[in-house]
């Protein structure tokens, strides 16, 4: 099966402008990010995909795959589309250009249900929630999944919720088991064309979560469980983190 990792990659950012190529121990950030993509066992090839001609310039440099798309797309699926719509491929996956730590082994968990899954669109990852913090944050998306392990929902609230101890939650945190959305996807590049495509829904405009889309047009999304972990960079703190954690390692 051919497997396309793309990684999205815009220079501006409302919170990190130019983060793609911010320097992390003698390398730009989006050439960790495509090492460690290339290191993935399910995939065949590995591209970037920007609108921005410094980030293009740069992957070049380090001899890596790169497509100019549009630059007036309002999601990163759907420059991920344009990309999709001129390569031949089975599947595709969508990689955070902000997540050099990103571990292989998490794209081929993702990979595998759609490999021996054919009637399966879409795939993505979850990791369990091992703190009250994190269940409460708004920014750490959750998603609670049928017994196939395909979503019923993703939402930026604590899901589900806890009703007969809810006022004492933290006594009780551990007797429920509650998971974070890792963003991550797999699609099949035929659902990956029809996607951007689909109208805006209410949900995903209300929770601003793209992947409601498609739960909301009726398509099911497989979510694959992982216990790996990774640190993205929304931050200039979190590139400092980042830092540190590969000096400590040494890769």
């Amino acid at each position: 099966m051919r497997v396309t990792a793309v990684i999205p990659a815009r220079y501006a950012s409302t919170r990190f402008p130019g983060k793609p190529l911010v320097d992390i121990l003698g390398k730009p950030m989006i050439q960790w990010v495509y090492e460690r993509t290339a290191l993935s066992q399910s995939v065949n090839r590995v591209i970037v995909a920007t609108d921005d001609e410094r980030i293009r310039r740069a992957v070049e440099g380090f001899g890596g795959e790169v497509r100019m798309t549009r630059p007036d797309h309002p999601t990163g699926t759907d420059r991920l589309a344009e990309v999709a719509a001129g390569i031949d491929a089975d599947l595709v996956v969508n990689v955070q250009g902000d997540e050099p730590l990103i571990d292989p082994r998490m794209i081929d968990q993702a990979v595998a249900p759609l490999k021996w899954g054919p009637g399966i669109a879409m795939g993505t990852l979850k990791a369990p929630i091992d703190s009250i913090e994190e269940y409460l944050n708004p920014n750490v998306v959750k998603v609670v999944t049928d017994r196939q392990g395909f979503a019923l929902y993703f939402s930026r609230a604590p899901i589900p919720h806890p009703r007969d101890f809810a006022a004492d939650l933290e006594s009780h945190f551990s007797q429920i088991e509650v998971y974070k959305h890792i963003g991550l996807y797999v699609y099949r590049r035929d659902f990956l064309l029809t996607y951007p495509k689909l109208s805006a829904t209410v949900l995903e405009q209300l929770e601003k979560l793209e992947q409601l889309r498609a739960l909301e047009h009726g398509f099911r999304i497989k979510v694959a469980n992982t216990r790996l972990t990774s640190q993205g960079v929304d931050t200039p703190e979190d590139l400092e983190r980042v830092r540190t954690l590969l000096e400590a390692t040494g890769r």
